[in-house]
């Protein structure tokens, strides 16, 4: 793995040296677009809307619209922000588990030591596992100020990015989600076979039991394409190809309307269905 980020955990006085290294990797299928009609690479250009011409990213800037005035921000405006190029992951808090919303959290990281002697990184490890809190961190990652936590998996201190508060769309309990506040009454018998129907499903979590089937049908019909010699010339349609190049269609999901049922008679088929499946 090559790191992204090295820098330093800093609590109190002590410093950790660390690299940063991506936790996850989408496993999605890239693709290019091209012309129905030929095979030909679709490609996009950045032209200036005011002259027209073609314009190379080195020379692009970034601009804020507000009440119908613009602003201009160069790379020299974001290098003068205190924080854009902090190389420390401050701790500011240390915090019980479960007071951190899952719904808060973004991107995981792997922490590795870095330096000759790991001490330091051991010592923020045994400490975080020995006081079962979590670390709550402040640090800057590709020009943003973020939040995060330090937690320990196996052997390891991960970061995990947080959210920050007001980033968390607020519910409308007026409108779309009025129904969480329905006092419709739920029967004992309805209950008592819900219970039964978790309870039917309940066991450790397990993530290498489960797949994603879509993606390995779409790998299938690929090699299928490429056995029958489906093909077309890579290099003489698509040109020069470079790495990590591609674009992805995420168009999916279709509309159905949702089909009302009875509740008890879904939850006793549901019911049968998971003991039928547990006594095969």
């Amino acid at each position: 793995m090559r790191a992204i980020w090295t820098g330093s955990i800093t609590f109190g006085l002590v410093n950790v040296p660390v690299k940063a290294y991506g936790a996850t990797e989408d496993h999605d299928i890239a693709f290019h677009q091209v012309h129905a009609a030929d095979g030909g690479r679709i490609r996009y250009e950045r032209r200036c809307e005011v002259c027209g011409k073609k314009v190379e990213y080195k020379n692009i800037d970034k601009a804020f619209e507000e009440d119908g005035d613009t602003v201009v921000l160069t790379e020299e405006d974001f290098s003068s922000l205190p924080e854009s190029e902090n190389d420390e992951i401050e701790v500011v808090q240390f915090v019980p588990a479960e007071q951190i919303d899952p719904i808060m959290l973004e991107n995981s990281y792997y922490l590795a030591p870095e330096g000759k002697t790991p001490k330091s990184y051991l010592l923020l490890r045994q400490t975080l596992e020995a006081t079962e809190l979590t670390a709550v961190v402040r640090f800057a990652l590709r020009q943003k100020t973020r939040l995060g936590v330090l937690r320990v998996v196996g052997k390891v201190i991960v970061l995990q990015g947080l959210m920050w508060a007001d980033e968390l769309r607020e519910l409308d309990f007026s409108g779309e989600f009025k129904g969480v506040k329905s006092r419709a009454k739920i029967a004992d018998k309805e209950l008592d076979l819900s219970t039964q129907l978790v309870k039917s499903y309940a066991s450790d979590f397990t993530p290498e039991d489960f797949e994603d089937d879509y993606q390995q049908e779409l790998r299938k019909l690929i090699d299928a394409k490429f056995a029958q010699g489906d093909t077309i010339g890579t290099e003489a349609t698509f040109g020069e190809q470079k790495a990590g190049a591609g674009s992805r269609d995420d168009n999916d999901g279709d509309d159905a309307d949702a089909e009302v049922v009875d509740l008890m008679e879904a939850l006793k088929a549901s019911l049968d269905k998971a003991k039928k499946k547990s006594s095969a």
